[in-house]
C-alpha cells in the first residue's frame, strides 16, 4: 500500500494550525489546537444536512481548519445511480468556483493526491455478489450491506473511512426494515468500537463513518411510504442516534429563501410555486458570485441527472462539505 496512506491508518491525527488575530500587540498570533479523532465518533451537534445548512454562505462560515482536515484526511467511498450524480457533480464543480477553491475544496477521484479530498465515485456495485444489483439503494434493498463488507475487507480499501450510499427513487421501499437495520450492521461492525475493527484476522484497523440519505422529491411526496414521510423515518433515527445525514428531500422542497413546497420533484418544479424556483433564481444570479456550473469528474460541465439546473446539486455539495467538516470535529454551529 502507498506509503501517503499509512498516516490515514491510525485513529487520532494532531492538527495545529496558526492564525493572525488583532486584539494587542501582546498577543498578535495566538495558536489553535485540535485534535482529529477518525475512530467514528462524532462530536454533538446537529447531525442533519438539511436545505438550512445546504448554502455557500455556512459552508464560507466552517473553519478552514475543519475543511482542511476533511479534505486531507477523509478518503470517501460513494456508490449512486442517476440522482446520486448530485453530489458528485456538485464536488467536482465546487472546486473551480472561486478563487482559492481549487485549493480549499480540492477533489480527485480514483487518484489519492496529498493536500486533495480522496474520493472514490461509484465504488462498490462490483463489490457484490455475481447478479446482485448493487448499485444504488433502491434497485435491491439489502444488496448494499454485504457489498460494503467486501468493499471494506478488501485490503486495497483499507484507507477508506466514510461510506455513502445514495438512493434512486425512496418510494415505496421498506426504509424501517431494510435500509435503517442495515446502516446500524454496518455501524455496529466497522463503526466506532465495531466488532471488523482491530489487528486480528479479518479485521481493518480504520474505522468507518457511514453518511445516511434522504431520497430525492418526486411531487407525490406525502404519505406512507412517500418521499417526506420516508424522510422523516431517516431523520428520526439519526437524530435519535446521532448519525450524520444528506437530506436529499428537504434540500430539492425548499427553494433558496427557505420556503416549503410539498409538491416539488426532484428539479424544484411545484405547481404551487407556479414553475422551477431553482430555474428562476439561478436565472436571476450571478454565474461565478452566486453559483457555479457542476462537473464530471473528468472536469466536463453538466447538471446532475434529472436537473436542468446547476442548482440543486450546488447545494447537496454544501451539505457534504458540512458532514465532512462535522466528522473531522467541527460542532456545526462554530464561525
Amino acid at each position: 500500500m502507498k506509503s501517503k496512506l499509512l498516516l490515514t491508518t491510525t485513529l487520532i491525527f494532531a492538527i495545529v494550525l496558526f492564525f493572525s488575530c488583532k486584539k494587542d500587540d501582546n498577543n498578535s498570533k495566538k495558536p489553535i489546537d485540535f485534535t482529529v479523532k477518525l475512530d467514528g465518533s462524532i462530536i454533538s451537534g446537529p447531525y442533519i444536512a438539511s436545505y438550512s445548512v445546504a448554502k455557500e454562505s455556512v459552508l464560507r462560515s466552517i473553519p478552514q481548519m475543519y475543511i482542511d482536515s476533511a479534505r486531507c484526511l477523509l478518503h470517501v467511498a460513494y456508490q449512486h445511480t442517476s440522482h446520486g450524480t448530485h453530489v458528485t457533480r456538485g464536488l467536482f464543480g465546487l472546486k473551480d468556483y472561486k478563487t482559492g477553491d481549487n485549493t480549499l475544496f480540492g477533489i480527485t477521484n480514483n487518484d489519492l493526491t496529498t493536500n486533495k479530498l480522496d474520493f472514490h465515485d461509484n465504488a462498490m456495485e462490483s463489490y457484490a455478489a455475481a447478479g446482485v444489483d448493487a448499485a444504488d439503494l433502491s434497485r435491491n434493498e439489502t444488496a448494499f450491506i454485504q457489498a460494503t463488507r467486501n468493499f471494506l475487507d478488501d485490503p486495497d480499501n483499507a484507507q477508506i473511512n466514510l461510506i455513502v450510499w445514495s438512493w434512486c427513487s425512496i418510494m415505496g421501499h421498506s426504509v424501517s426494515t431494510n435500509y435503517l437495520p442495515g446502516m446500524q450492521t454496518l455501524i455496529n461492525e466497522y463503526g466506532k468500537n465495531g466488532t471488523k475493527i482491530g489487528t486480528g484476522t479479518g479485521q481493518r484497523k480504520q474505522p468507518v463513518y457511514f453518511v445516511f440519505l434522504t431520497g430525492h422529491a418526486e411531487t407525490d411526496n406525502v404519505g406512507d411510504g412517500k418521499p417526506k414521510n420516508q424522510a422523516d423515518l431517516i431523520i428520526n433515527f439519526c437524530n435519535t442516534n446521532h448519525q450524520l445525514c444528506l437530506d436529499y428531500y428537504s434540500i430539492d422542497t425548499h427553494n433558496m429563501s427557505d420556503t416549503y413546497y410539498s409538491d416539488t420533484d426532484d428539479n424544484g418544479i411545484s405547481a404551487t410555486y407556479g414553475g422551477n424556483f431553482y430555474e428562476d433564481w439561478q436565472n436571476s444570479h450571478t454565474q461565478g458570485q452566486h453559483w457555479y456550473e457542476n462537473k464530471e469528474t473528468d472536469g466536463s460541465v453538466t447538471v446532475g441527472e434529472h436537473n436542468t439546473q446547476h442548482i440543486t446539486a450546488n447545494r447537496k455539495a454544501y451539505a457534504m462539505w458540512w458532514i465532512m467538516a462535522r466528522i473531522v470535529g467541527w460542532d456545526g454551529t462554530s464561525k
